[in-house]
């Protein structure tokens, strides 16, 4: 169960520094939804050139948010648009 908490919280992390450094508005749960799909890209990308020793990764928010922006990035090019804050 903490795990999933942890999931969350370090998704929502990664997802609000992602979309800041992108410009881009989104709902909570998109931001969250963005953050965890960059630490899978993130993780995916540290365990191959250096597998954890122990539970946690210190490398492990700076990649989620690089493999955040990353996701934003390809959604951009490919014109593919999240759910907008209303205004």
């Amino acid at each position: 169960m903490l795990h999933l908490i942890w999931y969350i919280i370090v998704g929502l992390i990664a997802g609000v520094i992602a979309k800041s450094v992108m410009h881009v508005h989104m709902t909570i749960f998109w931001t969250i939804v963005l953050g965890i799909i960059g630490s899978i890209i993130g993780g995916a990308v540290t365990h191959l050139f250096s597998p954890p020793t122990g539970r946690f990764h210190p490398a492990g928010i700076i990649f989620s948010t690089l493999g955040a922006i990353l996701v934003l990035y390809i959604c951009i090019r490919l014109n593919i648009h999240f759910p907008r804050v209303l205004k």
